[in-house]
């Protein structure tokens, strides 16, 4: 491999990371860390790298995957038919792209589309047998999803039995579970009360209503669904077209969106796209965009599907929503590898209905190349996420006087630790010098490290980490491993059965491959696949620890770069210190050594 590929390989590695951590938090968390827009950002250079290098796709890439592995919380349900998600387009020339992939596969002239809202809100499966509801899933993965049918009985809107004659001997029907804007608000208004977390938005309240452990706090939350189509059906009536099933899902009591279309062509879809655009801020609930699917079931079927998304839909995405304001100040904050992320503290304002005041400003390039500084009048962007980002700065109002803003002047110790502040030549990244010893990045290396697909520590979240390192029982990965009950049952609203729990699945964790040892222990740029490129290679953690730049670079898919920072973790006396300690707390199962891929 070429210097140019390895290059890519790494950068296609780094963006399937990030997207997998940004997929925990949206779909298992409902606390999303990025803009959707930064986040269709990240996945649409994914793909076009991934089109550019087929021979790099891998079975687990974010692209060829839906959602996020289901909570091992809640019981498994195997989806009949798979859930898939949509593809995205943000133009109309992306769209009009799309009918002409269609048309040249089918040989048509024209195609018949149904058009509707594209809801923001949580994809659900009812499976009903002999018209009965059995089972309620999420999307989960796509095959397989969370058993929430306690949750689900509790909403109003869905029946427990299908109010036709004669139903299906089993059908999947799917929709969103969302929640009104109105209802929103007054159940923020409730929480603010009752001193509890405030929702960011409407979608992050129904996801995290339905996902409640206890049916009775879903039962207090005003949850709706609106149904958008099929899985699997046994038995029942033949539907030759898309209306037709959301004609017949309306019949059996469901709701189904009123402003849905049948458009005789694609010319139809982007007049669609206009008008709903503009009743956008008058209805009832959130949208961002429509969905454009092949009306006709035999084409549907004809087209087939990828390998996450129907050929046959589109999702058209409205454009983020932007305000005018001002830039109060800027602070960092410090990650998990300890990189200093520019945040901007913004003078409050309303976008899309929320009031937001901070704003990602992702690294002092991004600084520099868009050269915001304190007190600049800013255009900020939003979609219905938790944290916008700042599009321009609106040269014309700049106040005489203003400098460039400089993390490493104006941060030249971490604001955390105090530790020195470093940015390695050829490196964008900022970091703080502190590692273990800082507060910021121990708790969030230990979040990492205690996560389902590394140590999958159940229930050692991150308020609960929080709570040990600020009481001083957490400081290093091997302090987990020191844990007592009791000292589980100290931290507030800790129950004792829950700290039981805890304690049982730190026990558990004690025996753990290689693999999933290496991605514990955070190494920068060491995602899942690289940790296990390391393992199948060294087949021993002394032999990692011990190797050199140049072995480092003999295993695949690893350059220059990933092998410094890889060398310099174990270098670092304090993180040799602490993997000592693990190993004698652990039962690490390394793979059976090969000697010629040790050798190379």
């Amino acid at each position: 491999m070429g210097s140019e590929e390895k290059k890519i390989s790494e950068e296609i590695e780094q963006l399937r990371s990030e997207i997998r951590i940004h997929n925990e938090h949206y779909y298992l968390r409902d606390n999303p860390v990025i803009s959707d827009a930064e986040y269709d950002r990240l996945f649409r250079r994914l793909q076009e790298l991934e089109a550019k290098y087929p021979e790099l796709i891998t079975p687990d890439s974010p692209t060829q995957q839906v959602g996020a592995h289901p909570e091992r919380q809640f019981s498994s349900v195997q989806h009949a038919q798979p859930m898939l998600s949509l593809n995205n387009v943000f133009s109309e020339q992306e769209l009009v792209d799309f009918d002409l992939r269609i048309r040249k596969i089918l040989g048509k002239d024209h195609i018949e589309y149904l058009a509707e809202p594209k809801m923001d809100g949580l994809a659900i499966s009812l499976l009903y047998v002999r018209g009965e509801l059995r089972v309620a899933a999420t999307r989960g993965d796509g095959r397989t999803g969370e058993n929430v049918t306690g949750n689900v009985r509790t909403i109003s809107s869905i029946p427990g039995r299908l109010l036709v004659g004669n139903p299906p001997e089993s059908i999947e029907i799917r929709g969103e579970i969302y929640m009104n804007k109105a209802d929103f608000q007054e159940l923020n208004r409730r929480q603010s009360l009752a001193g509890e977390k405030l929702f960011a938005n409407p979608r992050n309240a129904a996801a995290g209503s339905l996902r409640q452990l206890d049916p009775a706090v879903t039962a207090r939350r005003p949850l709706s669904m609106m149904c958008y189509g099929i899985g699997a059906v046994q038995g029942g009536p033949k539907f030759q077209r898309q209306d037709e099933i959301l004609d017949y899902l309306a019949e059996c009591g469901f709701n189904v969106n009123e402003l849905r279309s049948v458009e005789s062509d694609i010319s139809g879809c982007m007049a669609y796209f206009r008008r709903i655009e503009q009743q956008r801020a008058q209805l009832p609930y959130d949208i961002d965009g429509a969905v454009y699917k092949v009306n006709s079931l035999d084409l549907q079927n004809e087209l087939g599907t990828l390998s996450r998304a129907p050929r046959w839909a589109i999702a058209h995405k409205f454009p983020a929503e932007e305000a005018v304001t001002e830039v109060r100040s800027i602070d960092v904050q410090v990650g998990r590898t300890g990189v200093l992320t520019p945040v901007a503290r913004l003078l409050p304002v309303t976008v899309g209905g929320v009031t937001v005041s901070n704003a990602t400003l992702h690294n002092q390039d991004e600084l520099n190349r868009k050269d915001i500084r304190i007190g600049d009048t800013v255009v900020v962007r939003r979609a219905g996420d938790v944290i916008p980002e700042v599009v321009r700065v609106v040269l014309e109002k700049r106040q005489e006087g203003s400098r460039p803003f400089s993390i490493l002047e104006r941060f030249p110790n971490c604001p955390v630790c105090g530790s020195p502040v470093r940015q390695v030549e050829g490196e964008v990244a900022i970091r703080c010098s502190g590692g273990l010893k800082c507060p910021a990045q121990i708790k969030q290396r230990l979040w990492h490290f205690a996560s389902r697909k590394a140590m999958d520590i159940d229930g050692m979240g991150e308020k609960l980490i929080s709570q040990l390192v600020d009481s001083g029982r957490l400081k290093r990965f091997s302090d987990i491993y020191r844990l007592k009950e009791r000292d589980l049952m100290d931290m507030d609203r800790m129950a004792e059965k829950s700290a039981q729990n805890i304690y049982e699945s730190i026990q558990n964790s004690r025996k753990v491959s290689l693999s999933r040892f290496i991605y514990a222990l955070g190494i920068p740029q060491v995602g899942e696949a690289t940790a296990h490129a390391l393992s199948q290679h060294f087949c021993s953690l002394d032999r990692l620890i011990s190797a050199d730049l140049e072995s480092l670079t003999k295993v695949p898919d690893i350059g220059p770069v990933v092998a410094a920072e890889i060398r310099q973790f174990f270098d670092d006396s304090d993180n040799r210190k602490d993997i000592d300690t693990l190993v004698e707390k652990l039962n690490i199962q390394e793979p059976e050594s090969d000697s010629k891929a040790v050798d190379s």
